[in-house]
């Protein structure tokens, strides 16, 4: 077997794969579309809510979609050698490949105020939205819920918001650690000194930065081998054109 033929089967088993994880994924975002109820009870207790209020289905149909249509162009210009097809899938490839790094710099560069516009966010919804607009309250107690977190900063987040003023001058339970400190007043919030979610969300990031880190790398080096295969085949079948 040559060297054009083995990278020829190796490109055709690879898209056949990315095809194939396409479709299942795809399939996943139909059933959760249609029979949403079903999909979340097999998730764990902190997605029971999330799931319910963000369109999982949609996002899982779209990128199935994408996956469906790389594992396509991929794999039939490789079985026929097609050096349009060959050249459109190494174009998309090259595109999702600087969407990512500019992602990557973005975040990098403006990482110093995701703090700040964060904050600029949540503070003004669980002053004036949490306790009055359920999809809100729903994620802001589930997130307070697993992470064992209170508010954004701390507990000071609730203060004079619409809940506390309709509780009775009472913070949410999340904010209060221990049921030997209920009612969760100001006194027993501030004794308990339940840290803020951010600060729960940021270490949570960092213990598992090495996971993240090496998803990322590995996608990246897969993403490499898919252009410089689909490229090799493209100057190989020119080449043999001429």
């Amino acid at each position: 077997m040559g060297c054009f033929t083995f990278v020829k089967v190796v490109m055709v088993v690879f898209n056949l794969l990315i095809c194939l994880a396409g479709m299942c994924l795809a399939a996943v975002g139909i059933w959760v579309t249609v029979n949403k109820d079903s999909f979340i009870r097999i998730l764990p207790p902190f997605t029971d809510e999330f799931m319910s209020h963000v369109n999982v289905g949609i996002f899982s149909i779209t990128i199935g979609a994408v996956m469906t249509l790389l594992g396509l162009l991929g794999c039939c210009g490789a079985q026929k050698e097609s050096k349009c097809l060959l050249i459109m899938f190494f174009s998309i490839i090259l595109i999702i490949c600087i969407a990512e790094v500019a992602a990557a710099i973005v975040v990098l560069v403006y990482s110093s105020y995701t703090e700040i516009i964060l904050r600029s966010w949540a503070i003004p919804g669980l002053k004036e939205q949490y306790g009055k607009d359920q999809i809100l309250t729903d994620l802001w107690n589930s997130t307070m819920t697993t992470l064992q977190c209170c508010g954004f900063s701390n507990y000071t987040d609730f203060s004079g918001s619409y809940y506390y003023k309709r509780n009775g001058a009472l913070y949410p339970p999340t904010c209060c650690a221990g049921p030997e400190l209920f009612p969760c007043d100001e006194d027993n919030a501030n004794f308990s000194s339940v840290v803020g979610c951010f600060k729960q969300i940021v270490k949570v990031t960092q213990r598992n930065v090495d996971i993240v880190g090496g998803v990322a790398a590995g996608v990246t080096a897969i993403e490499l081998a898919a252009m410089g295969v689909s490229m090799y085949l493209y100057c190989y079948l020119d080449k043999k054109a001429t």
